[in-house]
């Protein structure tokens, strides 16, 4: 099975890294500068620097030669995901078409897999997702990870073939389970980061996640989740990764808005825009989010940190 990555940010590039173990990999970049330059200096030094490019690694800005790989690992932000789809599709049709992003598409309210249906259809989606780190994944630390898919037979075969020395698969048919535990803990962990970067403690932070992840729950079963899906590695595995470390962009935005300092624009924040669809979806549906709905007012600035706070502790008193 020949594999491709699209997308040589700091994630697409670890996992290409991680891949060579089972043979050569290609990595695309829509950059033709950037990609030459990593073929020539064999390392990624815009996201990835002091990681050396294994030989097997073939960088590239041409698509055509990209998609001739067996299975393509979509390696873009979630919100760039439907125009990437959208303009590569003709080299995409009938492909196999694996999602690696998490999120909500503020757009339409749907995950990786709707959006590449919608846009590629007669492409064989999956989902690979869970606790993940670049850094780690580069550097050849073990992680496990949840491959959503659907059709069984193609999740066996993926499985087994994505699997790798320091990735341990594991499968799910549930995906809709698994996009929506990857998307919603980003929301959580803003608001952890927030907590502690305002001095709140580790107390705090930790009812945070655990009222979060009930907010996950809730919503993940409204939308057709399995609910033991969330209680794996694509939900609170992921969500413990996320809001406890700094390597976390999500959890590193929450820290800035607590310490009222400015963050790098430049650095993708999927549980911003992930938190806004998340609150029109559950207004529309009826259903309280408040921890959700307040990490979605304190990123757009209509919250400060302290308003946040007095908002959640205010509210009426319940049972568990």
């Amino acid at each position: 099975m020949s594999v491709s990555v699209l997308g040589s940010g700091a994630f697409g590039t670890s996992l290409a890294i991680s891949l060579t173990g089972n043979g050569s990999v290609t990595l695309w970049s829509r950059d033709q500068d950037q990609a030459q330059h990593m073929q020539t200096a064999r390392e990624n030094t815009q996201r990835l620097p002091g990681v050396a490019l294994p030989t097997d690694i073939t960088v590239t800005s041409n698509i055509d030669q990209a998609t001739e790989a067996d299975v393509l690992l979509m390696a873009v932000p979630m919100q760039k995901l439907r125009d990437a789809l959208l303009e590569h599709a003709s080299a995409l049709a009938g492909k196999t078409l694996v999602a690696c992003c998490k999120g909500i598409e503020l757009s339409s309210g749907l995950g990786p897999i709707s959006v590449i249906q919608q846009t590629v259809p007669d492409a064989r989606p999956a989902l690979l997702t869970g606790p993940s780190f670049a850094d780690d994944i580069a550097s050849g630390l073990p992680t496990a990870l949840t491959l959503a898919c659907a059709d069984n037979t193609l999740g066996r075969t993926l499985q087994e073939d994505l699997t790798t020395a320091n990735l341990r698969l594991y499968r799910t048919s549930d995906v809709i389970g698994a996009e929506l535990g990857g998307a919603l803990k980003n929301v959580i962990a803003i608001g952890c980061g927030a907590a502690i970067g305002a001095g709140l403690g580790d107390s705090a932070r930790a009812a945070l996640m655990t009222r979060g992840f009930a907010e996950m729950q809730r919503f993940a079963l409204m939308r057709g989740a399995r609910p033991d899906t969330l209680m794996g590695l694509s939900g609170l595995g992921d969500l413990v990764l996320t809001c406890s470390s700094e390597l976390s962009r999500n959890y590193r935005f929450g820290l800035s808005l607590g310490r009222n300092i400015q963050f790098d624009t430049h650095t993708t924040v999927e549980g911003v825009a992930t938190a806004r669809a998340m609150t029109e979806i559950a207004t529309a549906e009826g259903l309280d989010m408040p921890i959700s709905t307040t990490v979605a007012d304190l990123s757009s600035g209509a919250y400060s940190v302290t308003e946040a706070i007095q908002t959640l502790l205010n509210r009426p008193l319940k049972e568990e």
